[in-house]
């Protein structure tokens, strides 16, 4: 039977209606978080720091290691296993070289199985030993939920899993590294491989390509005992947010219910400025305190009014002339009510004059507070 216009019409609206999220929308995740991706701020949490299997996201941390692995440029000659590993598969052939940075944006962009263990063989030198870089970077990063098994996160072991809170731990860590942005963000990727054959790949993660327009990159997941996972960031208006949802059958209006709501209610707040002055009174340290970082925080309208500082600087008499600039003088201790959200280091602005050492400059410093 053939619909008519005005019919088809309203299917498509619906269709599209069913896309976008609503702001009583309840997330179905069995575990989901939501990170503020520089501070670390957890804005939501469903079972964050439960353990679960967690399929092809998996790979972020794959990819990281072969970013940071300096061996980008190298060609990755594929073997046998590789070529056979089962499951989503860029269709790469035993013996077949390939360049490993193309083999990460085919892990990215494309989910290939037979891309993750060949670059587990090359990076590592053998899958087992590859693993063993995989569960180490995770205890490095403090990664407490997690146990890797392989590079793909297929359901092949019993002992492979990780948690949402782990999971948006690695992406903040791999955000801050700009070649793994770019592959994560990228739509679309076109290489030319080594027999001279041209291969375009079209990104797996629809929140980047379709749905949501201020999503930045991700990665999506699924295996049978898994079900869906997903890993996506998002930015605007200078807030950078991570969403992580593991078992969720409605993973994509769950990551732009989560967005949205952020969006509403958060502000990227520059609490310390970096290279300022910080206000002190103090006689001596007065005019000489520098600020080297600054501090950022997402915040409620309510928290903006709550915002307190407190500076603590070392006692000159405990100091002695082996001191150095490079070395903190003290910090600034950052508090919404009675919480303390964080700390910022504080220096001095420069090493006494001349003159001022004649006598020793901590010498007269001590006699100033004594």
């Amino acid at each position: 039977m053939k619909l008519s216009k005005p019919i088809t019409i309203v299917c498509i609206l619906l269709i599209i209606m069913s896309l976008l999220p609503t702001k009583g929308h309840a997330i179905a995740a069995n575990g989901a978080i939501l990170m503020e991706q520089h501070s670390g701020r957890v804005l939501y949490e469903k079972n964050a720091h439960t353990p679960m299997r967690i399929a092809s996201i998996t790979k972020i941390m794959t990819a990281i290691l072969a970013v940071e692995s300096g061996k980008l440029d190298d060609f990755v000659k594929v073997s046998h296993k590789a070529a056979h590993t089962e499951g989503s598969s860029l269709y790469l052939q035993p013996n077949e070289k390939v360049k490993l940075l193309d083999l990460t944006y085919g892990l990215m962009l494309r989910s290939g199985n037979d891309s993750a263990v060949a670059i587990a063989e090359h990076v590592g030198g053998s899958l087992p030993k590859f693993v063993q870089m995989m569960n180490d970077k995770a205890k490095e990063l403090g990664m407490k939920q997690t146990v890797f098994a392989n590079p793909h996160g297929l359901d092949d072991h019993e002992n492979h899993y990780s948690s949402a809170y782990d999971m948006a731990l690695l992406t903040k860590y791999a955000m801050k590294n700009d070649t793994f942005a770019k592959i994560f963000g990228t739509k679309e990727y076109t290489y030319t491989s080594h027999d001279g054959v041209t291969k375009s790949w079209i990104n797996k993660n629809r929140l980047l390509t379709q749905f949501y327009e201020y999503c930045t990159g991700g990665k999506t997941g699924y295996t049978k005992r898994a079900k869906r996972t997903l890993v996506t960031t998002a930015t605007k208006d200078d807030l950078d947010l991570i969403a992580v949802t593991i078992n969720d059958r409605n993973d994509w209006n769950d990551h732009m219910t989560l967005y949205n709501r952020a969006f509403d209610q958060y502000d990227s707040v520059e609490i310390v400025l970096k290279n300022k002055l910080a206000k002190i009174n103090d006689q001596y340290y007065k005019g000489k305190i520098l600020t080297r970082d600054s501090f950022q925080y997402p915040m409620t309208d309510e928290e903006k009014k709550h915002i307190s500082l407190k500076i603590n600087l070392k006692d000159p008499l405990t100091l002695d002339d082996n001191y150095n600039i490079k070395n903190p003088i003290g910090h600034i201790n950052i508090f919404v009510k009675d919480l303390s959200i964080g700390e910022v280091p504080l220096y001095l602005t420069d090493l006494p004059k001349e003159e001022d050492t004649d006598k020793g400059f901590w010498q007269k410093l001590k006699k100033k507070f004594s």
